[in-house]
């Protein structure tokens, strides 16, 4: 994204992405579609970052997904766009039944009036980077590595709801996300942060370093489904109806049934220090 806001700037033009909305596959194979990593909200403010003036959802459906391979370029890439260059990943495939190829695509630019660029593959660790391997790391709650390979922490957004004010019996009150995210990291404790995103008490933009629970809560057994539950260190407050980010950039420990609940506060004590110590320096 950062080549093709640069080449905007250095054309004098605008940097211009064109994606679809659903997912192609949520619409074609519903059953097999992939869990989408962040939310159409945090795609849109993660473009704007890397310097996108503009981006065009196309509305992916039936109709649309019979379009040919050479309608789709002409039709709606270069009469809607005109771009003078475009770039594309190694992978693309485009038009009815993914017909389009590279070949095809870089044919027909010229002749129109626009370069192609084929994006390759990037590797880390001797492996692509793509989503699958995202994935499946974040099935396994290597979020440091996820780190790694997205350039910042995994994030999860969602608004805080009531939830049975178990942590806060415990002496350790915490904010329950009802996710906006198709995908929660692995079951366990991670340290990460708090991101207030509207207006209120603390104001928009705070972060506050957070010790979060994805789980289903073994010890109390109340047959709720996997959820992620922060405690903000240091913080005690009303944040009912507050819109989060909750970012996941270490995992302290795997999901453990304890004995009872002082068991389990005397663990949440240790995890709180823990990231208290790694988040803070104190």
């Amino acid at each position: 994204m950062q080549t093709v806001s640069d080449r905007a700037r250095a054309l004098g033009g605008e940097a211009v992405v064109y994606t679809f909305e659903p997912h192609p596959r949520k619409v074609l194979t519903p059953e097999t579609a992939p869990r989408l990593l962040t939310t159409l909200e945090q795609k849109l403010e993660l473009l704007e970052e890397f310097g996108i003036d503009c981006v065009i959802l196309e509305p992916f459906g039936p109709n649309f997904s019979q379009v040919t391979p050479e309608e789709f370029v002409c039709d709606y890439i270069h009469e809607r766009i005109r771009p003078v260059e475009v770039y594309v990943g190694y992978d693309f495939h485009y038009g009815r039944d993914r017909e389009g190829s590279m070949r095809l695509l870089t044919e027909t630019g010229p002749r129109l009036g626009f370069s192609v660029t084929i994006v390759g593959e990037v590797t880390i660790g001797e492996r692509d980077v793509n989503s699958t391997r995202v994935r499946e790391l974040l099935a396994a709650g290597s979020v440091e590595e996820v780190s790694e390979l997205l350039g910042r922490p995994f994030c999860v957004r969602g608004t805080v709801v009531e939830g049975q004010r178990r942590g806060r019996e415990l002496g350790f009150p915490t904010a329950n996300l009802l996710a906006e995210n198709e995908v929660l990291p692995a079951a366990g404790v991670y340290a990460g942060e708090a991101l207030f995103l509207d207006e209120g008490e603390p104001k928009r933009g705070t972060r506050l370093p957070a010790v979060t629970n994805v789980g289903q809560r073994p010890t109390f057994e109340d047959g709720r489904g996997l959820i992620a539950e922060a405690h903000l260190i240091d913080f005690d407050g009303d944040l009912y109806g507050r819109r989060i980010d909750l970012s996941f950039t270490r995992r302290v420990r795997g999901e453990q049934k304890f004995e009872g609940p002082e068991a389990l506060k005397a663990q949440i004590d240790r995890d709180v220090a823990a990231v208290r110590g790694s988040l803070t320096g104190s």
